[in-house]
């Protein structure tokens, strides 16, 4: 800072600027923090070249955009005038002509990830067009960022319905989806790892939270098939809602709530393809057996017999039983009793997992012995017996 006095008046020199004392002047708080390298500042345009805009910075002097920032922000600046206000980033501070050397572009993108976990933060729901698909979700893009909507986020009406989950044809259904407007929340974000993921669940999140709120585990649920996965089924049943409810879902689609069936919640037995026990559009029962969040997960087999309970009652720790070889693992072998009992034979009952492979063939029939049953957690552990 320089103070001056010229003919009596008292004159300030801040940053390169020159400001008199008479107009009641007062310097800010700040002052002794001027912008650092990296931070966006507001200017007014008092100038325009052929290739560079002059920004008043007013106590921190005069900014500049000039060579690359200049063209790279030519499209924007050149909608401006004199006088106008303007948002840039500082990328130098002060070069040999004493300007503050700005970039329109950087502010840009530095403003938009502001703005964008500003709507992150308020909730907000966004109308995203969908630019491009590939195997794992949809592109989009929102202020210039590139933004990513994977598969797991679409909504259960948009979720890609594909049996063995075939990536060819989960690629097929996304790109129907290209050119067309979608409803969308932020789900995450991160400026410095360039992030920007979008959730079209998450706009129904709170609202299906809210109904679920009237179920508990262990509830009943009658509806429909909707889909059949390698992994599982979804069921499709009614909301149920308490009467003092006022925020009542509008169209049919939300009158519906869907809950995953895993596939080891099917049926007792092992089972490979879920379309062997349920098809699509068929009704059935299914108890709730978890509730996280807006995710409903379902049983069938909950609401049929256990069948480990018989077995328990009939046979006995050391008895002898026959039993098919069905799987191989690291750990042993699986061996089927019938088609809902399958139990273990560690493999250190065989020393090795060669030794096991030469004694064992798959689906060929073995006494076994009984070495312990636990019903409760449908556990049977058995002995190879020659």
């Amino acid at each position: 800072m320089l103070f001056s006095s010229l003919k009596g008046l008292v004159k300030i020199k801040i940053y390169g600027k020159l400001y008199d004392m008479r107009k009641n002047f007062e310097i800010p708080n700040n002052l002794s923090k001027p912008p650092k390298i990296g931070e966006i500042v507001k200017g007014k345009i008092i100038g325009i070249g052929r290739s560079a805009v002059y920004l008043d910075l007013g106590f921190f002097g005069t900014g500049i955009i000039y060579g690359k920032e200049f063209f790279e922000g030519k499209e924007a600046l050149k909608e401006l005038k004199i006088g106008d206000s303007l948002f840039a980033k500082i990328i130098d501070w002060g070069n040999e002509e004493g300007y503050i050397e700005l970039s329109i572009s950087q502010a840009g993108k530095e403003l938009a990830w502001q703005q964008l976990a500003q709507k992150k933060e308020k909730d907000e729901i966004l109308k995203i067009k969908i630019l491009d698909a590939n195997k794992g979700g949809l592109l989009a893009e929102i202020s210039g960022i590139p933004a990513f909507l994977p598969v797991s986020q679409l909504s259960s009406e948009h979720y890609p319905r594909v049996e063995g989950g075939d990536q060819t044809k989960i690629l097929k259904e996304l790109r129907k989806f290209v050119g067309k407007t979608l409803e969308l929340k932020i789900f995450d974000l991160s400026q410095k790892e360039g992030k920007l993921i979008l959730s079209e669940k998450a706009k129904e999140a709170k609202k299906i939270k809210k109904i679920l709120e009237n179920y508990k585990v262990g509830d009943i649920v009658e509806g429909e098939i909707t889909a059949i996965l390698d992994f599982g089924v979804f069921l499709k049943f009614p909301a149920r809602q308490s009467p003092d409810d006022s925020s009542r879902l509008t169209d049919e689609s939300k009158e519906n709530l869907e809950g995953l069936i895993h596939i080891s919640e099917l049926d007792w037995q092992l089972i490979e393809d879920p379309s062997e026990i349920v098809k699509v559009g068929e009704k059935v029962k299914a108890k709730i057996i978890k509730i996280s969040d807006e995710k409903v997960s379902l049983s069938l087999k909950a609401l049929k017999k256990d069948p480990w309970k018989a077995f328990e009652k009939k046979h006995k720790i050391g008895e002898i039983i026959s039993g098919e070889v069905s799987k191989f693992n690291p750990f042993g072998v699986f061996i089927k009793i019938n088609r809902k009992i399958q139990g273990l034979c560690h493999i250190s009952e065989f020393g090795s997992q060669k030794k096991m492979g030469d004694t064992l063939e798959i689906g060929k029939k073995y006494n076994f012995e009984i070495l312990s049953i636990e019903s409760a957690e449908h556990r049977l552990t058995l002995r190879f017996k020659k």
